[in-house]
Formats: structure tokens, sequence, C-alpha cells
């Protein structure tokens, strides 16, 4: 059987991240509902390898695979091998014997690449430098709560053009989504992913648009999205995002040139007076914390429906690692 990764989201066809999404729902709904039934991963074990800080993503995925039945194992980078020289291959491969999946949040994209290619069990991306999308299927899991639905629905995005961006971009276009970009010169989103999300457009209805004037993408918008100017590890260039960044800033003014039912999101951490002004992220139209509440639920879907699709059986690694041959 082949083992189903998720680095990014086109690695879901339309189809399935709808039905992702539809599995979400119904796990929300019923989550509080108690059953003598095994959950999907009664018996196994799923690994949270972290490179980067986390608070959302490791509290949701933890408690994800406890309600699911399974087993979750935290490891911070930094205290295993992997912090002192092992390579990805060999510390994905010794993964693989003791786990069915492996979470990942880490920075280059390349680093998941090459922990799936030597990984015998899903790997997923809790967050690289290059995306975000288990943020951005909670992200559509909220949208719909909302709007019922997601084709043909416009989300404006302002700031950065940045791994959240990016699976913005992806995810909405393979909903059928318009999704707008405002970004300063210089920090749009990268080409590659813009064209890859036109394609699917073509097939979806999606659409993806870049300017660099922010009440034009907030015109008539039905949700209004952003993020910290400054990433992680980009903190020596806060001072001078935030001059550059001011333009883009979600605030009033923007939230009245949108739809008059816009909904507005940020993925936290937030800068209050930054990126997005106190009065915005809390006031009546803020779903923040709906977001941050679905990133449980849409990860509880997206690890049943990868690990179904997973022979449990098939342990071994397509690899064998040096230490085992023997001259």
């Amino acid at each position: 059987m082949t083992i189903r990764h998720f680095l990014l989201d086109t690695d879901l066809t339309p189809g399935e991240q709808s039905a992702i999404l539809d599995a979400a729902d119904h796990i929300k709904a019923t989550r509080r509902v108690r059953s003598t039934e095994p959950g999907p991963l009664a018996g196994r074990s799923v690994a949270l390898l972290f490179e980067k800080p986390s608070t959302r993503t490791r509290m949701s995925f933890d408690v994800a695979v406890a309600e699911l039945g399974g087993h979750c194992v935290v490891v911070d980078a930094a205290t295993t091998q992997l912090g002192r020289g092992e390579s990805i291959e060999d510390t994905a491969a010794v993964f693989s014997r003791y786990v069915d999946a492996i979470v990942v949040r880490t920075f280059a994209q390349d680093r998941l690449e090459r922990m799936a290619a030597a990984a015998s069990v899903p790997v997923v991306n809790a967050l690289s430098d290059h995306a975000h999308p288990c943020q951005a299927l909670a992200d559509l899991q909220t949208i719909r709560e909302r709007r019922g639905s997601l084709a043909g629905l416009t989300l404006a995005y302002f700031g950065d053009g940045n791994n959240v961006a990016h699976s913005l971009v992806l995810a909405g276009a393979l909903a059928g989504m318009r999704v707008r970009v405002a970004s300063p010169p210089g920090y749009e989103p990268f080409e590659q992913v813009l064209r890859q999300a036109a394609r699917i457009g073509l097939v979806t209805g999606g659409a993806v648009s870049v300017t660099h004037d922010a009440l034009a993408a907030a015109s008539g918008a039905d949700v209004l999205y952003t993020d910290v100017w400054a990433s992680m590890g980009q903190d020596a260039e806060a001072d001078s995002r935030s001059l550059v960044f001011q333009p883009y800033q979600l605030d009033e003014k923007v939230v009245e040139a949108a739809g008059a039912d816009a909904i507005v999101m940020h993925c936290l951490p937030a800068h209050r007076g930054l990126e997005i002004t106190g009065s915005v992220l809390d006031g009546p139209r803020s779903v923040v914390l709906d977001q941050a509440e679905n990133r449980l639920h849409a990860q509880k879907a997206l690890l049943a429906f990868l690990l179904e699709r997973t022979d449990p059986i098939s342990r071994s690694s397509p690899r064998v690692l040096a230490a085992e041959v023997t001259p």
C-alpha cells in the first residue's frame, strides 16, 4: 500500500481536502460523545518532532493523537542525535521502526522531503519555512463553519508572502476560492506557488492575485487574514519590516472595505498594534479562537485519513542503516 505523506497542501486532491474537512466537522460535532469503539489510532503511536518552538501545533497534535486512541511521543530535536549531527535519513528510518507517523515542525522544506523519502510511515508537515498546510486545513474548516461553503468566496491576505500565505493560496485554490494577496513589493509569495495555484484554479474555479494595495485586496472580501510580519528566524528584521509592512496592517479601514459579513482571521501568535489592531483582533468579526480550536479537529481528520491508507504491517524502512550492515 502506498504511503501518503502531507508535506504540502497539494498532496491532497480537491476531493480529498473536502472529505477531510467533512470528517473534521463530524469529529468536532461528536467530540464529547462517549463511544465504546476503539479510536482509529488505537494501538498506534505518533512522533512529534520539533525543530522550532510551538504552542498550538504541539498541543493540538498531542491531544488529537490521544483522543483518537493513540500514543504521542513529543521529541525536541535539539535533545536527540539529530541535534548532534545524525542524518535526517537515519532519524526517519529509525523513527519508522517505532511509530506509525511522524509529524515534523522544521525549517527548510527539503528537510521534510528527505525525511519522507527515507521513512516507511506517513510524514506530516506541521510547519516549514515554505508552507503550513495543517493551519490551512483548520482555516478552511473555520471559514466553512461561518459561510457554509468555500467555492466562490474571496479571501484577502495581508502581509508577508510567507509559509502561511503559500498554504492559503494553494488550499484556497483547491477549494475553488479566490485568494488575493496584498504584500509590499519584494515580499510577495513565491512565483512558483502562484503559478501552481493558478493551474489548480483552472480546474476548481479558484483564482489567485497579488496586489500592493491593501484596500483594493479587501474590497468586498469575505475573509480578511493576516500573519506576523517577522516569522521565526527573522527577528533581526523585525524593526525594518514593521516600517515596510505598516500599510498592510489589518485595521478598521481594511475591515470597512470588506464585505458586510467578512470574518477576520489570524493564525496566531499575534502582535496587537503591528500586523493587526487590537480592536480588530478582539472584535466581533474575529474567529481566531475558532481557528486555533479547529487545528485539533482538522488534524484528527488528517491523521485518520493518512493512516487509513498506510499498511500497519509494512513497518520495515525502505533503506538499511549503515550500522545494520555487517562487513
